[in-house]
């Protein structure tokens, strides 16, 4: 599904990412972790199209989509979600995933619709998905942080995307919160078959989700593979140098 080939990164001297090479199964659970500074979000933003990169290449689905703008990107199938969340705080959580679902059709401009009008099955089905259809009325701004985070990620299904990049999915939330979107992200793949690449520093989070882990360590790649293999890995534990329990 997604392809990474010889990708770098230089802010001005600052190698952020160098020559990563990275390949994600269609359908996979697919973790990205490392310390502090390892260039995880570089990364993300890189193959997201928020940053261009110095060299290499980043193919979706077969398609070159090397340097191409987020929203072609997002019309081509791929979701993303931040670190911090990125929501419409003063519309009700509905009227954010109708927004979404507007632009993804490509409504906004049609004078001759009502916008509230249309969607609506649609909106209701993403929030059903997301454990979300009890709170469609509220204002979005006045959710818990966790359910913030799960409005999000129903923002990007919204999208119809065939691959989600999340940021951190989990950051911030209890454990109860936690959970809860361990079995959303789970449930999502079941259902609608997408595959997910998630960065994420809560250790347990990535051994209950992935079935596939690659460590950045100052940019590169420095191990690949199935998370029984990570755990007890030398190189993984020395990067970390005590930043995670791994």
């Amino acid at each position: 599904m997604l392809s990474i080939s010889d990708l770098s990164k230089d802010f001005s001297g600052f190698l952020a990412l160098s020559d990563v090479n990275l390949e994600v199964a269609e359908g996979a659970r697919h973790a990205v972790i490392g310390p502090n500074g390892a260039g995880k979000s570089t990364l993300f933003n890189v193959v997201s199209g928020y940053l261009p990169p110095t060299t290499g290449k980043v193919v979706l689905g077969g398609r070159d989509i090397t340097g191409h703008a987020p929203y072609r990107l997002v019309r081509g199938g791929l979701g993303r979600s931040f670190q911090r969340v990125n929501i419409f705080p003063e519309l009700r959580v509905f009227e954010n995933v109708q927004a979404a679902l507007l632009s993804h059709h490509k409504r906004f401009f049609d004078l001759f619709s009502l916008g509230s009008r249309l969607y609506r099955e649609e909106a209701d089905e993403v929030l059903n998905s997301v454990g979300l259809a009890d709170d469609a009325k509220r204002i979005a701004g006045t959710l818990a942080y966790g359910k913030q985070k799960q409005l999000e990620i129903a923002l990007s299904l919204a999208t119809d995307p065939k691959i989600l990049l999340l940021d951190e999915p989990t950051a911030g939330m209890s454990r109860a919160d936690t959970t809860r979107t361990i079995d959303l992200m789970k449930h999502i793949g079941e259902t609608r078959g997408i595959t997910k690449v998630v960065i994420e520093h809560d250790m347990h989070v990535v051994f209950s989700l992935a079935d596939r882990i690659s460590v950045l360590a100052q940019g590169a790649v420095l191990v690949e593979d199935e998370p029984e293999n990570i755990k007890g890995h030398p190189k993984v534990r020395e990067a970390y140098l005590g930043e995670a329990q791994v």
